[in-house]
């Protein structure tokens, strides 16, 4: 049976675009996401049977992570990978965002990503797994206003403080930080700029991350669509 990998945020986007890849790289794979249709929407068209779980649950919930860890091991009786890819972005800046959606951001952006490492961190050891968080180019630029890119900075960090604390157990750790990527990020915002990635180049992208030899450790990867000058 091939390596088994948790992915948040998984049923559109980034995400779904990383299962997919996975699968055909015969991993098992289990995807949260909040919204229980679109997870199921996700699953029907997948087309992997018993190599793919879908787990409803709130990133930002340590309850959910949790519960989510735990299904996939009982499942699956290891975990290899893990991938933070849920998260969100405002339109606007923060003068016009609401503290509501402020505070949720910043919980589903960074405490989330902590949270899936924290509690994935013993079957990581034992695997000699690896930890994919994903980053963004506004997480190493600074733009007027952009909470956004604070929470990203914040995985960046995230990123090079796990690798610090799990590296000498043989755990991998990687930020992957793209620019503009064609996804429903952008429904809201008058649809997709003429330059800009796809999600199966980032998903593409996290599994040659994955797929290093044992003892290789790609610890940043910022990938931009050609012409994305910032």
């Amino acid at each position: 049976m091939g390596p088994v990998t948790l992915i948040t945020g998984g049923s559109t986007g980034i995400g779904a675009a990383t299962a997919r890849a996975l699968l055909k790289e015969d991993h098992r794979v289990a995807v949260t996401g909040r919204d229980a249709d679109k997870l199921a929407a996700f699953a029907a068209t997948a087309g992997a049977g018993e190599r793919l779980l879908t787990i409803t649950g709130d990133t930002s919930d340590e309850h959910d992570v949790a519960a989510a860890v735990r299904r996939v091991v009982d499942t699956w009786g290891r975990l290899d990978n893990v991938i933070a890819n849920a998260g969100f972005s405002l339109p606007g800046n923060l003068e016009s965002h609401a503290p509501e959606d402020m505070r949720a951001m910043v919980l589903t952006n960074v405490l989330g990503p902590a949270l899936l490492v924290r509690e994935t961190l013993p079957q990581l050891r034992e695997s000699k797994g690896r930890i994919v968080l994903m980053g963004s180019v506004a997480g190493v630029r600074y733009t007027p206003g952009n909470l956004y890119s604070v929470t990203k900075w914040a995985v960046h960090a995230l990123a090079e403080n796990t690798r610090l604390l799990v590296g000498q157990d043989g755990v991998g750790v990687t930020v992957v930080a793209p620019g503009v990527v064609d996804t429903p990020f952008w429904d809201e915002r008058g649809g997709s700029p003429e330059t800009a990635l796809t999600a199966e180049q980032i998903a593409n992208t996290i599994v040659f991350a994955l797929k290093q030899a044992a003892g290789v450790d790609i610890n940043h990867i910022t990938m931009r669509p050609t012409g994305q000058l910032g």
